[in-house]
């Protein structure tokens, strides 16, 4: 099986990066679009999803994740995800881009968003009911001005904002490893890096280098953000992208060896099947058909 990738193709091309559609859009569609959503592919943008009815588990990265009425669920940019057809809930989606991240955090002050939205966070969060009437209300306004004249996309800018500064405190707040701001914006500039950078480095001590801090202090950081080392993130991180090639792009194992920066084959298959259990071929295997 071929995993798409996902380019963001709003239909309202003056959306700005940001667009917001009801969750049965997702199955009324689905006859219609280039691609299965119900089946795994990868996203170029970032996925904000709000359950109101309904039960049932998204695929996110390889794992099935649960969710209810009340949760939200979170899908970075660059991640592999699956709709679930079998239960078909009810509720909201906002479709944003990363420029659209960057803008508001460059017009808003608002803390770092990319914390909630990476692999190292739990992808699902279900919220009580003080803050779900909350969010609610949000989400109702959010659909009210949607598409409606551009004078408009300040006050959905606002709104967003404010939903996920709302969601972020609630996350800090469930979290038994609060970070300060502060804090939160180097370990979110930790995952930047290593997003970027994992392929020609997996040396904790370089990143910690390019950070201007010493390892000790990174590895602090992560322990206390999420607590891993830098080398159980990077390795995390470097696994988990191996598979989403593997998945995509059908890609020999020898050739993802030296494009994840790996001098020799056996190498990397040692150190996947290490993690994994598998060889690199075995699990590529297992997504055929």
């Amino acid at each position: 099986m071929n995993i798409p990738t996902i380019e963001f193709q709003p239909h309202d091309a003056s959306n700005a990066g940001i667009e917001f559609l009801e969750l049965a859009f997702i199955y009324k569609s689905a006859p219609h679009l280039k691609f299965n959503p119900f089946a795994p592919h990868r996203v170029k943008f970032h996925h904000l999803i709000y359950i109101t009815e309904g039960v049932g588990a998204h695929f996110i990265d390889f794992n099935h994740h649960p969710f209810q009425a009340g949760s939200f669920i979170f899908i970075n940019r660059h991640q592999v995800h699956a709709f679930d057809l079998d239960n078909q809930p009810q509720g909201f989606m906002i479709l944003f881009t990363q420029e659209f991240v960057d803008s508001i955090q460059i017009s808003i002050r608002m803390p770092t968003l990319i914390s909630g939205f990476n692999a190292a966070s739990p992808p699902v969060l279900t919220v009580g009911h003080s803050l779900k009437e909350s969010c609610e209300v949000l989400l109702s306004e959010m659909k009210k001005v949607s598409g409606k004249e551009r004078d408009d996309h300040l006050i959905f800018q606002l709104l967003f904002t404010s939903l996920i500064l709302k969601l972020h405190r609630e996350r800090s707040h469930s979290s038994t490893h609060e970070l300060g701001e502060s804090r939160r914006q180097q370990f979110s500039q930790f995952l930047s890096l290593l997003e970027d950078n994992f392929a020609s480095t997996k040396d904790a001590a370089v990143y910690a280098n390019m950070m201007g801090i010493t390892y000790k202090t990174l590895n602090h950081l992560c322990k206390q953000a999420i607590r891993q080392t830098p080398k159980q993130l990077i390795d995390a991180h470097t696994i988990l992208e191996a598979k989403r090639r593997l998945a995509i792009e059908n890609i020999q194992a020898s050739q993802l060896a030296y494009a994840l920066g790996f001098e020799e084959v056996s190498n990397f298959v040692k150190y996947f099947k290490k993690h994994t259990l598998v060889t690199p071929n075995q699990f590529k295997d297992s997504f055929k058909g």
